[in-house]
């Protein structure tokens, strides 16, 4: 139940966070892989992958995944200018 909880969690901050690369950052294409990096959290899409592939993506690689995840977004990527950029055109 604790690890449905916190896949929904983290899937949709990292889907979040690839939109945000997508639509406000420089480099779409980077938002996309992001957006696509983070469907591998989402119970549904995981066990559809597990299904058809047989092939279960062990917990430590989606900790690994993750952890770039947030790197690229926070250090390299410049998310909270990207989240000032979304607030003009929004606000």
């Amino acid at each position: 139940m604790l690890r449905t909880a916190l896949s929904w969690i983290f899937g949709t901050l990292f889907l979040l966070i690839g939109v945000i690369n997508a639509f406000w950052g420089n480099d779409p294409g980077f938002g996309i892989f992001i957006v696509v990096l983070s469907l591998l959290y989402f119970p549904p899409i995981d066990a559809f992958f597990t299904r058809t592939t047989r092939f279960r993506i062990p917990w430590y690689i989606k900790i690994a995944v993750g952890i770039f995840i947030l790197w690229a977004a926070l250090g390299v990527g410049e998310l909270f200018d990207k989240i000032q950029l979304m607030k003009q055109d929004f606000f």
